[in-house]
């Protein structure tokens, strides 16, 4: 319910002999207090989150008023709580129709936002704006439906006149940053976010995007990672009660499934769905129960697939940290997967109540989450060696070969011969997003360019469907010594005319410390090698790890000269990336990276190990 809603009680004076017209005057009165009572009655426990309660007093005013906009309104939002938008936006429209009020047509927006329908959603936040040009929750949230329809210039000026209007205003920071940050303007974004945590140090959300978009920084080392992520866990757990029973058997459970639930709001066409897809297909349901928590309400193609592997499906949108937190206890879960990290829509703090024995992060993050509550960090020996476990306040649990299973594409996409035989020069690429181009990686990067006479760069990521974004690109090379005549940047595609798009590349950059992942999986699917920078930390092995796995050890340069020397190299080595063109999707999918049976199990093994540990120890507490 949108707190500006206003609902007034009259105050009815009585006239003790009343003649016919007072007396009717009176009976009127008396029952517009009735109604505004029992309307005052409704808004309570709406508030309480008493839905059903308010729901039939907001029914029983329409019964007898049914032109009440207030009821309309509110009772929308109820079916809004509910999930049924098209009767949400019906009852909202009918009020307007009624009584056009600004914080109607506010709330309308919010439900044709919750329906995934953010054009409707910012043309009734400007409706709002329209009757309340100060109405700061329209600007914001118009800003967000603009963001979610790409037009980042439009939100960032939403999100700027929230500030004007409130300067202290939090959330809107912190959504300025995140849209500057698709904008690859990453200096701002951190700015803001550090300014959105100053304004609010209870506020979660910028504490977390700033932990994700510090993973692109060359500057910042894992010690100084490690005190943000520590600060954002202090954070969520001073607010956390956490359990300290569960309702499992505290007993091992080799003969017998472990239930696991999964946290993600990424259960989708996303890099997580492409990671989990085949090992869910693969897990044997009489050693793993899986439970899905999904924390938004959005899914495609591949959550249809993948939802039949799951023997329950909760959705924890709507919910509180506390609230998911008791229904994940009450589901009995052995051991919870966060799968999601600092990345956007996850749930971090209900990790902090720790609603199940063991908590595990993977495999949606790339560095520690701060939170003691998670038990482990799921990994592998080459992108968690042992000289770097203390990056983590989790403990650190490898899976013998690679800690990813890359489920291929469906489409039937051949690989094509090698461009360079008829473009007759060498076509670098990277796909993925630009902010992980530092301005380190344009100086290698121009420094490869500049050694293979005649050789291009396509750049391809949705963010180069900016204009401004594409001129500080051929600004930064040009800078470095490279005319825009060498650099071919394309936009965002649908996910077939992008793995095709692989065809016209002869070999990948991998950037650094912030290393492809997905993309070098994809690349490798279209006979295309990766050429990756050794790191320091779990992030930057991330394309090392598939580079090992896949049988490409030598695609791994040690440093900035390194790097250089083997792009040189490879490029002149035709007979080389013709073969690799030819035969590296069969030797991807021979890998361990796309052996989901093996994976399957092995991963399985590694929960029961940390069931059966958790027990002993709890055993060993007990006496």
């Amino acid at each position: 319910m949108n707190d500006e809603t206003q609902l007034h009680n009259g105050s009815w004076q009585r006239i003790p002999t009343p003649n016919l017209a007072e007396r009717a005057n009176a009976v009127e009165a008396n029952a517009a207090e009735a109604t505004a009572r029992k309307l005052q009655a409704a808004v309570e426990h709406h508030g309480a989150e008493r839905f059903d309660e308010a729901e039939a007093l907001y029914r029983e005013i329409l019964a007898s008023d049914p032109n009440h906009a207030d009821a309309m309104h509110l009772l929308g939002l109820i079916a809004h709580e509910f999930g049924q938008y098209h009767t949400a936006s019906e009852l909202i429209m009918a009020a307007i129709t009624r009584n056009p009020q600004a914080f109607y047509y506010y709330n309308l927006g919010n439900v044709m936002q919750a329906n995934n329908r953010p054009a409707a959603a910012a043309e009734c936040f400007r409706q709002a704006i329209a009757l309340n040009a100060g109405y700061i929750d329209a600007y914001n949230n118009l800003g967000i439906a603009q963001r979610a329809l790409k037009d980042h210039h439009a939100a960032v000026e939403s999100f700027c006149q929230v500030i004007n209007l409130k300067p202290d205003h939090a959330q809107a920071y912190n959504n300025l940053a995140n849209t500057l940050l698709e904008l690859d303007e990453l200096d701002a974004a951190i700015e803001a976010w550090r300014t959105a945590t100053t304004l609010r140090p209870d506020f979660d959300e910028p504490r977390s995007n700033l932990l994700f978009a510090l993973n692109y920084r060359e500057p910042v080392s894992p010690g100084a990672y490690l005190e943000e992520a520590r600060q954002f866990g202090e954070a969520v757990s001073a607010r956390a009660t956490p359990f300290d029973s569960w309702l499992v058997e505290e007993s091992p459970r080799a003969s017998r499934p472990l239930r696991v639930g999964i946290v993600s709001g990424d259960l989708k066409q996303h890099p997580i769905g492409y990671f989990i897809e085949s090992v869910l297909h693969n897990l044997d349901p009489s050693r793993v129960e899986i439970i899905a928590y999904p924390t938004r309400e959005h899914e495609d193609a591949l959550t249809a697939r993948i939802k039949p592997r799951f023997v329950a499906w909760t959705s924890l949108a709507g919910m509180s940290d506390a609230q998911a937190a008791q229904h994940i206890r009450s589901d009995g879960i052995h051991v919870l997967i966060d799968a999601s990290g600092h990345s956007t829509y996850n749930r971090l703090g209900v990790f902090a109540w720790k609603p199940a024995p063991v908590q595990v992060s993977w495999p949606g993050y790339f560095a520690s989450t701060g939170v003691r509550a998670i038990d482990y960090i799921l990994g592998d020996p080459h992108v968690l060696p042992e000289a770097e476990e203390a990056h983590f306040v989790e403990k650190a649990w490898r899976l013998p070969d690679s800690y990813l299973c890359f489920t291929p594409p469906t489409a039937s996409i051949p690989t094509g011969t090698l461009p360079m035989h008829s473009t007759g020069r060498t076509t670098f690429g990277y796909f993925g997003n630009v902010t992980k181009v530092t301005d380190a990686v344009v100086d290698v990067w121009s420094k490869v360019l500049q050694a293979v006479p005649g050789s291009v760069l396509l750049l391809k990521s949705g963010q180069l469907d900016h204009e401004h974004v594409r001129d500080a690109f051929i600004k930064r090379f040009a800078v470095a010594g490279v005319p825009a005549s060498r650099l071919i940047m394309e936009g965002r595609s649908e996910r077939s005319e992008y793995l095709a798009a692989y065809r016209r590349v002869d070999l990948m950059l991998s950037p650094f410390p912030y290393g492809g992942g997905t993309t070098t999986a994809e690349a490798y699917w279209m006979g295309v090698p990766v050429l990756c920078r050794r790191g320091e930390r779990f992030v930057t092995h991330i394309a090392e790890t598939m580079c090992h796995n896949v049988g490409l050890a030598d695609w791994i340069a040690g440093d900035d000269a390194a790097y250089v020397d083997k792009a040189v190299a490879f490029a002149a080595d035709r007979e080389l990336l013709s073969a690799l063109r030819s035969g590296l999707r069969a030797q991807l999918l021979a890998s361990p990276l796309c052996d989901a049976p093996r994976f399957a199990r092995n991963l399985e093994a590694s929960l029961h190990q940390m069931w059966e540990q958790h027990v002993a120890h709890a055993a060993q507490a007990a006496l």
